[in-house]
């Protein structure tokens, strides 16, 4: 069985290796040789390949010799490093536009600017949410607590490291001045943690004046005295939350029932 499973992970790096050769390949060689081509040539540098024009969401796409002019849909653009077992059209953070920034007029919808695309939702003290365009159908998602959304990189990420997040203003919480401290006997500076004022079990990591926020998790707390998370029995001012009942008339047994 032990030998199975060697065999069968070398078998699947060679695949890998393989196929991320082939496509290095690919890019190293169509990369070096691909020439800007106008719109109007239809002409082909080389039989097969994929080749960039002088606008950013158009490309020309050679098999066999034969030019095929193609248009990126609204919102992707051309991208000449993708490999041959890639879709060439992709998001604008991962290509370059240089010499070429002219693209195709917006096709807006009542959901979305771009036909495709990640967009930021809310303000700079809403920075939570973010809308994914497919086929200019918009689709929200929320990122995960304390986190917002970053255009730069179609990531949720830390508030302070999103230029248009007010870190402070989106958690609720202002660090204080005095958020680092003296580690133990090292002479280091150490971040403190500050126990939520809303919530027991959250807390907050100043970092360069900038709040991140934690959550200890099921059955944890923050405790003030170690600094740390801790069982939520252990903690003061901080009781377990009761189950709240939820008492509704039942017509068909003329009764009340409990719902918890």
């Amino acid at each position: 069985m032990g030998r199975f499973i060697i065999v069968l992970l070398v078998v699947q790096i060679c695949a890998v290796y393989s196929q991320n050769y082939r496509q290095n390949n690919y890019q190293n060689y169509h990369v070096r040789n691909a020439p800007q081509i106008p719109r109007s040539s239809g002409t082909c540098p080389d039989r097969n390949g994929r080749y960039p024009t002088d606008t950013c969401d158009g490309y020309i796409e050679c098999n066999d010799g034969v030019p095929e002019e193609k248009t990126c849909p609204d919102g992707l653009l051309f991208n000449p490093k993708a490999g041959v077992f890639a879709f060439p059209c992709q998001y604008p953070i991962d290509v370059d536009c240089t010499g070429r920034e002219q693209v195709q007029p917006a096709q807006e919808t009542e959901d979305c600017p771009h036909q495709f695309g990640y967009y930021r939702m809310g303000d700079a003290q809403n920075c939570g949410q973010f809308k994914n365009c497919v086929d200019g159908r918009g689709y929200t998602f929320d990122c995960p607590e304390g986190l917002a959304f970053n255009e730069a990189s179609y990531r949720c990420d830390w508030p302070d490291k999103v230029a248009s997040c007010d870190a402070e203003a989106f958690l609720g919480f202002n660090c204080p001045p005095d958020a680092r401290t003296l580690g133990l006997g090292l002479g280091q500076e150490e971040y403190r943690s500050f126990r939520s004022p809303n919530d027991c079990q959250k807390y907050f990591i100043c970092i360069e004046g900038k709040p991140r926020l934690y959550n200890c998790g099921k059955g944890q707390a923050f405790n003030e005295i170690t600094n740390s998370c801790d069982g939520i029995e252990n903690v003061t001012g901080c009781a377990t939350p009761y189950p709240q009942i939820d008492r509704r008339f039942d017509a068909n047994n003329r009764n009340y029932r409990n719902n918890y």
